[in-house]
This record gives structure tokens, sequence and C-alpha cells, in this order.
């Protein structure tokens, strides 16, 4: 049977970029990884393919002859491409997916993420890290504070210690993988390597499972947790409590908690990094004729100058009024923008000075501004 073509394997044109190709394979080998479809012997069989494929296309001198004499570039090279010293046979598709996906050997790379690697040999996975999600008024967020939290998660069994053996009982080393975590199985030429199914790859087997964790060696527990929030905080600040997590199993390491902030909408404050904004009314006859006003702050009121023809939308400043700074050291400011009322009715008394004020001021029917009426004359 003719050998399929390798660009049609990983579903790209013949002239694609290196990094097309990676991307290609990246996408093939994750959907058709043994480990993602356990016993599925097509999907294997298309793993491989797709690495062989892929060894081939990323090696500018094997593409280069693919392309000029397709499979029968490495006809004779038992039964495999060219190494790149020109020995035959092509690599352990393994060894090509963890190229590929980072993982040095070591766990913690991208393979391990996927498909469970790590631990093993009685080292243990590490706890999961947990997010808890915490709302704080402005306030809060500018003083700081002290917040009780209550969550769930899993901790350390206590009746077996988190060992997941019932006391008396012991682990000993898995009769199937013998201590490795891992068992090999032969597909052909190639060897794959797997985690043991009757340890899950943790080398060793639990004689009698303790009874209330079943062998897990963690159950689920509300906790309690007093966190402190510094001051300055605002919404998206994370704050890590390290060992706080869920427990790991077999003497691993506790994950940890992070806490994410957010800060509810004030009614009065908007908040612009450590700068608050907030607008406030003034009668026009303050904005006329100039004048004190106490505004409110975060801490407390404050006193305002207006001087005298303040007009409406001016933005005043208050130093060092507003949030306190994360890095420490500062305040920002607070910019108090004001509004001047026009009375929505007058008394009779109320309009007959104001018309006098009017009349003595030769503004009756005609623009305030000057500027505004020289630049109007065009118009009429």
């Amino acid at each position: 049977m003719a050998k399929e073509d390798y660009y049609d394997l990983l579903g790209v044109a013949k002239g694609a970029t290196e990094e097309e190709l990676k991307k290609a394979y990246r996408k093939k080998a994750v959907q058709y990884h043994p480990d993602k479809n356990p016993g599925n012997k097509e999907s294997e069989e298309m793993f491989k393919k797709v690495s062989e494929a892929y060894e081939v296309l990323k090696d500018p001198d094997k593409r280069a002859a693919y392309d000029r004499f397709g499979h029968a570039a490495f006809q004779g090279m038992g039964g495999g491409a060219r190494g790149p010293s020109g020995a035959g046979g092509f690599h352990d598709p393994f060894d090509i997916f963890r190229e590929v996906f980072g993982q040095g050997g070591g766990g913690g790379g991208i393979f391990d993420e996927m498909f469970g690697g790590g631990g093993g040999r009685d080292g243990g996975r590490d706890g999961s890290d947990l997010r808890y999600d915490l709302e704080l008024t402005l306030e809060e967020a500018a003083r700081g504070a002290e917040k009780e939290i209550s969550f769930r998660k899993l901790v350390s069994c206590e009746h077996c210690h988190g060992s997941g053996a019932e006391p008396g009982s012991k682990r000993v080393t898995c009769p199937t993988c013998r201590g490795a975590g891992q068992v090999r199985r032969s597909g052909g030429i190639i060897v794959f390597t797997q985690t043991c199914p009757t340890c899950g790859g943790a080398g060793v087997k639990i004689e009698r499972p303790c009874l209330v964790c079943r062998g897990d060696g963690r159950v689920a527990k509300t906790t309690k947790l007093n966190v402190k929030i510094p001051p300055g905080v605002d919404t998206g600040s994370r704050l890590r409590s390290a060992g706080n997590g869920e427990a790991a199993a077999a003497g691993g390491t506790p994950g940890d908690l992070y806490i994410v902030l957010s800060v509810k909408e004030h009614e009065l404050f908007e908040r612009h990094g450590d700068d608050l904004f907030c607008e406030i009314p003034i009668k026009f006859t303050l904005a006329t004729l100039g004048g004190s006003i106490e505004v409110p702050t975060l801490s407390g009121k404050a006193s305002l100058k207006i001087p005298a023809g303040t007009q409406s939308g001016t933005t005043f400043r208050l130093r060092d009024r507003g949030m306190p700074s994360l890095r420490g050291g500062r305040h920002g400011d607070q910019l108090v923008r004001v509004h001047v009322e026009v009375p929505a009715s007058l008394s009779a008394e109320q309009r007959r000075i104001l018309e006098e004020f009017a009349r003595v001021s030769g503004d009756a029917h005609e623009p305030t501004s000057r500027k505004f009426f020289e630049k109007a004359k065009k118009f009429f």
C-alpha cells in the first residue's frame, strides 16, 4: 500500500513554514496521542504517522529530498528516514512529541500538564492551586482590611495521616511496573511508554486503602482563613497564600491559594489609577461671588476654595486625597469637578433682583461672552 503524503498527514501546504509545520504537528499529535485514546489502534497508528511526517519535514535536508523524490528518498534505509548523521531509522514518536512540547525528562513541561506526567516512585504530585474571588468596597481598598474567607478544599486525611493506607497497612512496590510508575509496550518497531494503570504512576500500591479517604490520602473539608488586604489594591490585584491550596497526594507539596480581588463601584467616587474623581454641585451665587465649601473624601471632609467667577465644569485638585499607592510612600490626588446649578424657579423678589442685575450689566438678551459675540457677528 502506498504511503500517505506527509503534507496531507499534517494538513499543510507544500510551502508551509517551519512554524506552520510545528503548529500543525502539535494539533495532530494531541488529537491522536495514545494517552488521549487508550486502546484505539487507529489513533495509535496515526500518532506514529504524523510524528514520522513531522520528523522528515522539520529537517531542511530531509524535506528537500522528500520534495524531490517522495518516499523513495528513504527507501533502503531500514524502513525509515535518514537520521542527522545519515543513519537509518525514525526516532521514537514520543521523543519527537516531547521535543516539540518542551518536556525535558524532568517533569513539569507541557507534556506533563496535558498527560499527567511527573511524580512517580513515592514522589507524589503537588497539590492543586486554588482561586478565591473576593469583593471589597473602595473604602476597604483604600484603608486595607482583614477578611475571613471560607472555602472547600482537599486536606490531608487525619485517619491515615495522608498516606492513603489504613493504619497497620503499608505501601508496597507496584507488582505491575515494579516501582517504575510506567510500563512499556511494543507497537512493532516502536516501543511506547505510558503511565502504569495499576498504581497510576506512583510506583507503589496500598495493601489496604484507608476507609475514610479510600486510598487518596485526602478528604474534602471547609476551611476558614484570615486574609490581610494591603492598602491600595485594585480590581485584578492578586494575593498569594503559600501552601493554602489543596493538599498533595502521597507526600507532595501543597498547592497555593490565590485571592483575586475586585473593588465595587462607588456611588460618589470614580477611580483612575491612584487618583479619585468626583463631581460636586455648587450654587451659581457661590460660583459668581466665590467662597469655600466642604467636599467629601475617603479620609473625611476637606475644604475647597471656589474662586469668584468659577465656570461650570472647572476641575480642582486636592493633593494626596486619593488612593494609597501599593508601592508605598505616596497617595494619589482627588479631582473635584464643580457643576454650577441654575435655579429652576425664582420668587418674585429674586426675579426682580436678577432682572435689575441683567439691566445694570447690560447683558439682557445678549450672549454673556463678548468673545463669543464677536465670533458670531459674521453670521448676522
